[in-house]
């Protein structure tokens, strides 16, 4: 089984330090002292690094000298997404740019007023793509698991000022699926990570580079359970100040054999998955081996 455990790395002393440079003199100067940060998980994260050069030279195809560098760029990548999520959701003052592809689609979710499924991964930057959906003006429920350690996560809220979204935490009880069910039953927007799982979740499998991987079954069923809208969301940074957003166009999955619905729905979210990891795939932030069985 995957050995992803739902958490997340990093202390509170070194968040406390990024947000004092971030207040006090920017995105950019965070940027700086986060080269040297990355360079030590580079240097001493073997395991992930391993995972990581593996993945640049057997799924994207690169030579061994370029995937070994692009080790190092996927960690700065993933500590600029971290620095970005608490610029923009604390609104420290900042001069991000966004391109919207797609915010029709989920303004057409919307109108239709029967709810909505938004499923993304761990491509780009899921927490801007989140904050982004305030432009709707609807109730959106972020469905994630709580892997922040609890004094860190205390702190992140503390500097993060009041959400607009609703997290639903995901949570061994599975008490989280009924939430879930009620959201949309109120014909609310629920967002969901469908590319992880812990040991002990339902999976299926589907072609993902080249090879059969797992994926989680849950976002899936929802999808063939409630008929409602779905669409596959990501946000992508594309320079250092700039974001794209990007929502595919809408579809609902109302077979009658739910099974073909699930399929269908996860054969189409693999494939815009796979198309968002090859145009961006310094960007996709996995750090075990997806395609263990």
């Amino acid at each position: 089984m995957p050995l992803w455990q739902g958490k997340s790395r990093g202390n509170k002393l070194g968040y406390r330090i990024f947000v004092s440079i971030l207040k006090t003199w920017g995105v950019i100067p965070a940027y700086f002292l986060l080269r040297f940060v990355t360079l030590y998980f580079f240097l001493f994260s073997y395991k992930s690094s391993a995972i990581i050069f593996d993945y640049f030279q057997r799924r994207i195809g690169y030579g061994r000298i370029k995937s070994f560098f692009k080790i190092y760029s996927n960690y700065y990548q993933l500590g600029q997404s971290v620095i970005d999520k608490v610029v923009i959701m604390s609104d420290i003052p900042n001069r991000f740019s966004f391109d919207f592809d797609g915010e029709d689609n989920l303004r057409s979710i919307v109108d239709l007023q029967q709810g909505g499924l938004l499923l993304s991964a761990h491509i780009g930057n899921w927490e801007i793509a989140g904050h982004l959906l305030e432009r709707l003006h609807t109730p959106v429920n972020i469905v994630m698991f709580d892997g922040e350690h609890q004094k860190l996560k205390e702190y992140f809220d503390s500097i993060m000022g009041k959400k607009n979204a609703k997290i639903i935490v995901i949570k061994d009880d599975i008490s989280h699926i009924y939430e879930i069910s009620e959201a949309l039953k109120n014909k609310e927007l629920v967002c969901i990570h469908a590319d992880r799982f812990v040991e002990g979740n339902k999976t299926v499998g589907v072609k993902f580079l080249g090879e059969k991987a797992l994926f989680p079954v849950g976002p899936f069923i929802l999808a063939t359970t409630f008929k409602v809208p779905v669409s596959f969301v990501f946000a992508l940074k594309e320079s250092s100040l700039h974001y794209h957003f990007f929502a595919s166009p809408i579809k609902q999955y109302n077979q009658a054999d739910k099974n073909a619905g699930l399929t269908e729905v996860l054969s189409d979210f693999s494939a815009e998955m796979e198309k968002k990891v090859r145009e961006y795939p310094e960007q996709w932030y996995n750090y075990y081996n997806f395609w263990q069985q």
